[in-house]
């Protein structure tokens, strides 16, 4: 299943493993998850991930990173026609229509207005586990 992963939920799964952010990341990592992504969001997942306030071990992450970018699918995205409340969020969704991806997984939902994702579903990640769920029986 392809999918666009915000770095809010990348974010909170590698912080916290055992909840629904976690299993998404652990599923994106394992490979059973097409991770869709532009330069844009490698970028930022880089720069995120190596911010002193995480904490996070710098190899692992890297090679995380190096992970997605080998197992995922290169996004060629347009511009969005309308813009979203938060603009740093545009290249998700950018992404998600490039790839046609089945959905973009974000912890801040209320950054992706139904009625501007040109029929991208966007849903927590809690939301994305029991539609895998669904789809997967």
């Amino acid at each position: 299943m392809k999918v666009v992963l915000d770095t809010n939920v990348l974010v909170a799964g590698l912080l916290n493993p055992y909840h629904a952010a976690g299993e998404v990341v652990a599923m994106a990592s394992s490979g059973a998850l097409v991770l869709c992504y532009d330069a844009r969001i490698i970028s930022e997942y880089k720069e995120v991930l190596t911010r002193p306030k995480f904490q996070f071990d710098q190899n692992q992450a890297d090679d995380l990173i190096q992970f997605f970018q080998a197992q995922g699918e290169v996004a060629a995205p347009e511009p969005l026609k309308v813009r979203l409340p938060d603009a740093d969020d545009e290249m998700f969704l950018e992404a998600a229509i490039a790839a046609q991806a089945r959905c973009l997984i974000s912890g801040n939902l209320k950054h992706y207005p139904a009625a501007k994702c040109q029929g991208v579903t966007v849903v927590s990640p809690a939301d994305f586990i029991e539609l895998y769920r669904k789809e997967s029986s």
